[in-house]
């Protein structure tokens, strides 16, 4: 029996879990060194070699101290900061983790020092309003980086986890981490959580038409009758098309479907070699122009709906213009901008990188005449950095948490490439200098443009919350086309905006009969409407197409002059 005071020290125990927390950081070292990151482990070196003579510490024990003078600290620092009541919930510190003495008084430490960094930001002189937009674009950025959620030791979160997984979380992590590092893109779903026919782009229909530059889907009828005039989609190039048909319950193609229309939609090739070459021209004429012509030889109609969502409803308004100027425009009954921009005085952050210095960088990016999309995708990502980069960082890299099944966050990812001497001039012409308000000052084939001269019916929805095309910039198009317009203002951003169907009763859109000239008059006398703004542009719709016809002949994909080449998505929408 063991004196009193010599009590067994349990040195199997301790050895045990030292080499625990030895193999997890071995094995760290192990996956970076694979990937050629040795050199930046030696200071990893250095701590394994001093861990034999250092105790074992349970890792809550790096964030814990006593309750009292962690309570006597954090007194002194509140009474020092700012009252922050009425402020709006930051959700990186909405754990009940966050409310320990501790991880309390870092939060507010950064909320501090952030609003301060910010400040002097704000205040530095001799920048012109560019440079200092530029400036604190940066600082913001910078501040979300720094923020304590995103580092394994102050946020309590995954201090937690650390305890709770042995390490595990770490490691897989970092496997993730080193992965997405090799692919050049933050992953935001899984792998295999989504594949194109199968759980999105599921709207049955038919390759019916293929171009070196796009294909043409048309869809299968579901109605026994069908309007007349056909609609015509025309999505960004800079993602795939079938953000317009995620889901069933959020397709807007199988609801416009199902609403008694022939739909066709267009699915843009990623950019290679063979079509690096195109300009803007290639995708007004032997894009969005060359769709009309196919559709109206196919169905024997001398029209058609047209809708262009994004950077398309740019292409969109210069094709109108050209078919104005050229006697061409009645082929045209009516066309949609989905948060399109055409005067971009008011642009928003993407024009932040657009100076000489960034254009010219970008220029250097581009590989046989391509521009890998990819940095594209990280520049939109950068525009809510909080939301698509670091949110993901923590959930991803430091909880290793299961990833979502999202189907939108899927589409985001799956990046399209481009042309890259059209890019530069598309963001040094539009963004930069404004040109296609100028008329005369841009031109098609020859043909000079001038947006004034377009009559043609328009329906034009802005996101109230879009940071891409901003409400304020969508706007100016009312200022620039001569012909009947009307405008929604819809709840949500950029993509939840457009992508709202109406099952889900999600969000709002506003209305305003009046003429006003700006948007905030629209803004103040609107009317709001619960809800998806879809069935109001169905029925502005069917007030410029009143006819029926039997859904049969041309009307079912394959069944016209043009035989089915392969079912829907098609080729192009799976290519990489």
């Amino acid at each position: 029996m063991a004196k009193p005071g010599n009590e067994p020290h349990d040195g199997g125990a301790l050895l045990a879990e030292m080499a625990h927390w030895t193999g997890v950081i071995g094995k760290a070292q192990q996956l970076l060194m694979e990937h050629g990151a040795s050199a930046a482990l030696k200071a990893g070196d250095d701590f394994m070699a001093q861990m034999g003579q250092m105790p074992v510490m349970d890792p809550a024990g790096m964030a814990a101290a006593p309750a009292a003078m962690w309570a006597e600290t954090l007194g002194f620092w509140r009474s020092m900061l700012p009252e922050t009541e009425g402020a709006a919930p930051d959700r990186r510190f909405a754990a009940p983790d966050w409310q320990e003495p501790l991880f309390d008084l870092i939060r507010q430490t950064y909320a501090v020092a952030a609003d301060q960094f910010l400040s002097i930001i704000d205040q530095a002189p001799g920048l012109s309003p560019h440079q200092a937009e530029q400036l604190r674009f940066g600082a913001r950025n910078f501040v979300e980086a720094m923020s304590p959620s995103n580092f394994a030791f102050t946020n309590p979160q995954v201090v937690a986890k650390i305890v709770e997984t042995r390490g595990q979380n770490l490691i897989t992590g970092l496997q993730r981490m080193i992965e997405d590092a090799s692919s050049g893109q933050l992953r935001h779903v899984g792998k295999d959580a989504f594949e194109l026919g199968r759980n999105i782009a599921m709207t049955p229909g038919k390759v019916v038409y293929e171009a070196p530059l796009f294909q043409l889907i048309q869809y299968s009828p579901t109605t026994e009758q069908v309007s007349e005039i056909p609609l015509i989609i025309f999505p960004p190039w800079f993602n795939r098309f079938y953000i317009l048909d995620l889901s069933p319950e959020k397709s807007l193609v199988q609801w416009a479907v199902d609403q008694g229309l022939t739909v066709f939609i267009v699915s843009w090739k990623s950019a290679d070699a063979s079509i690096a070459h195109v300009l803007m021209d290639d995708y007004v004429l032997n894009g969005e122009w060359e769709a009309i012509e196919v559709v109206t030889r196919l169905l024997d109609v001398p029209k058609t709906h047209v809708v262009g969502y994004c950077v398309a409803g740019t292409a969109l308004s210069m094709m109108l213009a050209w078919a104005h100027a050229t006697g061409n425009e009645a082929k045209i009954a009516s066309a949609t901008f989905f948060t399109a921009q055409v005067d971009f005085t008011e642009s928003g952050d993407l024009s932040l990188f657009v100076d000489d210095a960034q254009l010219k960088l970008m220029g250097t990016m581009a590989k046989d005449g391509v521009f890998d999309g990819r940095y594209m995708a990280m520049t939109f990502n950068l525009l809510r950095s909080r939301d698509l980069i670091w949110n993901y960082v923590v959930n991803n890299y430091l909880l290793a948490e299961d990833y979502k099944s999202f189907d939108l966050l899927h589409w985001n990812g799956d990046v399209t490439n481009l042309p890259a001497g059209w890019q530069l001039r598309y963001l040094t012409e539009l963004y930069r200098d404004n040109l296609l308000v100028k008329p005369g000052a841009l031109s098609v084939a020859g043909t000079p443009i001038d947006l004034t001269i377009v009559k043609t019916p328009a329906y034009i929805q802005a996101g109230r919350e879009d940071h891409i095309a901003p409400a304020k910039s969508v706007w100016k198009m009312l200022h620039h086309f001569g012909g009947p317009m009307r405008f929604v203002l819809a709840g949500s951003g950029h993509i939840a905006g457009v992508v709202n169907h109406p099952s889900a009763n999600k969000y709002q859109y506003w209305t305003n009969e009046a003429k006003v000239d700006t948007l905030d008059d629209f803004v103040a006398g609107a009317t709001e409407h619960k809800g998806s703004w879809w069935p109001d542009w169905l029925k502005w719709l069917s007030a410029h197409d009143a006819a029926k016809v039997p859904a049969e002949g041309a009307r079912i994909p394959g069944g016209g002059a043009l035989p089915a080449i392969e079912d829907a998505p098609g080729r192009y929408a799976r290519t990489r």
